[in-house]
């Protein structure tokens, strides 16, 4: 007999993450630590689960400027090695203990020198933690690769910066480079030399397209900074008639299997979608894009993979067999080699699955 698809049995799944902010993903005690040790004193509430609550609500009111404010306490008592360090390893022991068997977690490491700490210290930083606290979750028996995506924000001029550290970390942890920030205004090849630069050293890259701006921003990122995947990139459904025709952008992304990291909780927290029923995931799975399912920030949304996995299922009545191809398409879209990539799927995720349909 097959398990019941809820959260239960979906906590058992193996999972895979592709899109999650380091700094969207602190446990509030750990921000309630942090801040003490740094003397930090502008944090809304001075206790766990009341802060938790704050976050939640801030990043919900509709308010973007609000939904910001959230991340600059969080990068605010993140400006020390140790504190990055000590986040790193939290996020992969919370990842490992939701059952995520692989994850790609991002972060800016420019946002972490602000503080005085050199910026290929942070990336230093972000590697050690992710490193102890994968040695954790494997001698806990709940083992997880951690990959780092090293952001270069777009508004900012350090794109050739992240882009160095990207390809002189590669063989430490770091997997890919991401372009986050504000879309409009700021295109993805604003820094030719950076993008020259992964290109030469053949390095992965996911962009931020299709969020808060339209297709134009989609084929910018796909074009401009030859992005492997998109992060978000749900406006596509803008050119995804009710009858399932496809204007030109999607037809072209759907042809190209481009990966799409979808984060629902998030996009309708932003406002992008008036609610989950609302939103396009599973319009777009069925038809056959190529959509992951992530959380984006799991301290903002106050959700885990599990969580969204549960909820989608539940809006779109969605069965183990959804669950499982949207889990295998984020296993082909991770920036793995291939043999590393086939060992996860034929070790883990299939036999992971098979166990739980019964």
């Amino acid at each position: 007999m097959p398990a019941p698809l809820n959260a239960d049995s979906i906590r058992r799944a193996p999972k895979v993450l592709l899109h999650d902010h380091l700094d969207g993903g602190l446990r509030p005690q750990t921000v309630l630590e942090l801040a003490e040790e740094a003397g930090y004193r502008d944090l809304p509430a001075d206790d766990a689960e009341e802060l938790g609550r704050w976050f939640r609500q801030a990043a919900d009111s509709g308010s973007l400027v609000r939904y910001l404010e959230t991340f600059a306490h969080t990068v605010a008592v993140m400006q020390r090695p140790e504190a990055v360090s000590r986040v790193a390893r939290e996020c992969a022991l919370d990842l490992a203990a939701d059952g995520v068997v692989y994850a790609e977690v991002r972060m800016a490491p420019e946002l972490l020198t602000e503080g005085g700490t050199p910026i290929e210290e942070a990336v230093e930083a972000i590697l050690d933690g992710f490193a102890k606290g994968g040695a954790e979750a494997a001698a806990q028996g709940t083992p997880i690769t951690v990959g780092t995506l090293l952001c270069a924000m777009r508004q900012n001029d350090r794109w050739d910066e992240v882009a160095g550290l990207v390809v002189r970390h590669r063989d430490a942890g770091v997997v890919g480079f991401d372009l986050a920030g504000p879309e409009i205004g700021f295109p993805p090849d604003r820094h030719p030399s950076a993008i020259a630069l992964l290109d030469r050293a053949g390095a992965h890259r996911t962009v931020h397209a299709g969020e808060a701006a339209g297709v134009d921003s989609i084929v910018a990122a796909l074009d401009g900074a030859r992005a492997e995947r998109l992060g978000h990139g749900v406006r596509i459904a803008d050119e995804v008639a009710e009858d399932g025709t496809l204007g030109p952008v999607a037809q072209r992304v759907l042809d190209a299997r481009v990966p799409l990291e979808v984060a629902p909780s998030s996009n309708v927290q932003t406002g992008a979608y008036p609610s989950l029923a609302g939103h396009p995931v599973d319009r777009l799975h069925r038809l056959g894009f190529a959509v992951t399912v992530n959380t984006d920030n799991r301290l903002m949304s106050g959700v885990s993979v599990t969580s969204e996995l549960t909820d989608v299922a539940g809006a779109f009545g969605w069965g183990w067999d959804d669950v499982r191809t949207v889990t295998e398409r984020a296993v082909a879209a991770a920036f793995l080699t291939d043999e590393e990539r086939a060992r996860l799927l034929a070790d883990v995720v299939r036999p992971g699955y098979a166990a739980l349909r019964g």
